[in-house]
């Protein structure tokens, strides 16, 4: 514990109104870097590691396939669904270099759905379950409630495509 990075806060903040909030600040487990955005410290870091790691062992189980999907995505996909367009200033949305509209991962419904019609050629090779456990961006209007409501947080996705029953 000596060892430890942290530091245990003897009061909470003032603009912690949570119980939940005031106690991960407390006991060092978060740091704030700006609202809704967190630093999580060892201890909490270890929290979410073993988390995730028992949603991967119940996704393998039941036959999951982990994979990592891209945090920053092409408006193109977004643009083919109209959720471009749908979604307001939520999307963190920004220009490469090349001047290429793209917006950072808010969820990953566009490309999982554009990675299976890529990789999944027939109805032989369904069903599948696919997931993946990563960091998304939401730029919240009013994130509060510490860890409840944030802007940038882990998600577990999945996607399990299976075969269509014939209709009668």
């Amino acid at each position: 514990m000596t060892n430890l990075f942290w530091t245990n806060l003897r009061e909470a903040p003032s603009d912690a109104e949570l119980v939940s909030h005031q106690l991960l600040l407390r006991a060092g487990f978060i740091q704030p870097l700006a609202s809704g955005i967190f630093s999580y410290l060892p201890l909490a870091r270890r929290s979410l590691t073993k988390i995730e790691n028992i949603m991967r062992q119940e996704m393998e189980d039941i036959g999951g396939q982990e994979i990592t999907m891209p945090v920053v995505h092409p408006s193109e996909i977004w643009k083919e669904t109209g959720r471009w367009y749908q979604i307001g200033s939520e999307m963190g949305r920004f220009k490469d270099k090349s001047g290429r509209e793209m917006a950072l991962a808010m969820t990953h419904e566009e490309v999982v759905a554009d990675l299976a019609r890529k990789e999944i050629r027939s109805y032989r090779q369904l069903p599948k379950l696919i997931y993946h456990i990563q960091t998304k961006w939401r730029d919240d209007p009013r994130p509060r409630g510490g860890l409840i409501r944030v802007r940038e947080f882990t998600m577990k996705d999945s996607l399990q495509p299976r075969r269509r029953l014939a209709r009668p």
